[in-house]
């Protein structure tokens, strides 16, 4: 006799799902191109897609396409580091005009312990069309900079300080003549100033001419300092002693050089350098001169060429005239006694210790 079947007992499902197509991801939409209508240092978030998941150790468990609360946090920060620092990176490198992935993340993300995010926004820049950023490479090392596109979009954020003919940095990377290593210890300083909070790496301009009854004065850069006032900043690798005396009579001589407008009939015409650092009230001095000696090769050492310096330099008492060099102040830091005043013997100071110009 033949048992009729439970009608309670449901029929077993057809085997369907190892048959069925996955479900496609959506396609991920492109950046934006510079040219868009309006646009001022975008944030484009990272295009490259994040790794799955690993599944958890219990092979049991099933694996779920929601992440653990740790792991969709550390995704999050992750693409919002990245996004978030692309103007930043796009800023500093229109400023600085070069510089590495390892100097970026020192100046952007000094507590993060790799250069991830400050790779992925350098990439973001690159992949724009044109590019935003341009790089080198040479000795398992990459140097960035602006592309011509990059510096007019920086210019149109209203974030960078005016300066006329300011380069993209692409020959400057490219330079097999010591100009790129000399950018490079010019980036070091500032991130010494910045890390030690004597200078913001925002308050640095590079290379800004200054017209003199001696000749054009072009610092390798003026930075703004914590408390107000204002610093010249020479970086030396090769230059010979004669031309570095040389500029130091220019310095001398820019002190006095007048400025372009007249004065009026209340107030006398100040000189340029009263009008650009001195300040509405002319409280502060005539800005101090700091010279880094960086490394060389087939060069004397740092500290050699300092002390050769200093025998050479004639002390000038209407300029500050302070030393020191790039291992000194890389290691020891900037707001340290790491500061050599010519005509002032061989004791260090801090920078806020150095003697006023009279």
């Amino acid at each position: 006799m033949t048992t009729a079947p439970d009608p309670r007992t449901p029929p077993a499902p057809a085997d369907n799902a190892a048959t069925a197509s996955p479900t496609a991801s959506p396609a991920t939409s492109p950046a934006p191109s510079p040219v868009a209508s309006g646009r001022r240092l975008t944030v484009v978030a990272d295009q490259t897609p994040d790794s799955p998941a690993l599944a958890g150790c219990n092979s049991s468990t099933p694996s779920t396409d929601v992440p653990g609360e740790a792991s969709r946090a550390r995704k999050k920060a992750a693409a919002k580091a990245g996004a978030d620092i692309r103007g930043e990176v796009l800023l500093t490198l229109a400023q600085l005009r070069l510089a590495t992935p390892h100097q970026l993340k020192a100046l952007l993300l000094p507590h993060q312990q790799d250069t991830d995010h400050v790779r992925r926004a350098l990439r973001n820049l690159l992949a724009e069309s044109p590019a935003l950023a341009g790089r080198t490479h040479r000795a398992q090392q990459s140097y960035w900079y602006c592309t011509p596109a990059g510096l007019a979009e920086a210019a149109a954020s209203g974030e960078l300080a005016p300066t006329t003919g300011r380069a993209t940095g692409k020959r400057i990377a490219a330079s097999k003549t010591g100009l790129r290593e000399h950018g490079l210890a010019l980036v070091d300083t500032v991130i010494a100033f910045h890390q030690a909070e004597v200078a913001d790496h925002a308050d640095w301009r590079v290379e800004v001419p200054h017209l003199t009854p001696a000749g054009n004065l072009v610092p390798d850069a003026v930075a703004l300092l914590a408390d107000g006032s204002s610093a010249f900043v020479e970086i030396d690798r090769t230059m010979s002693y004669a031309r570095l005396l040389a500029k130091l009579e220019r310095y001398d001589a820019y002190r006095g050089a007048r400025a372009s407008g007249r004065g009026s009939a209340a107030r006398a015409p100040r000189s340029h350098w009263q009008e650009t650092y001195a300040g509405p009230s002319l409280e502060r001095p005539f800005p101090s001169l700091l010279f880094v000696f960086a490394p060389a090769p087939r060069r004397a050492a740092p500290d050699t060429r300092e002390a050769t310096f200093h025998d050479r330099a004639r002390p000038n008492w209407r300029i500050t005239v302070a030393t020191t060099t790039l291992h000194r102040l890389t290691r020891d830091g900037a707001d340290r006694p790491v500061w050599r005043v010519v005509g002032h013997g061989e004791d260090r100071r801090a920078l806020t210790a150095l003697p006023k110009p009279r």
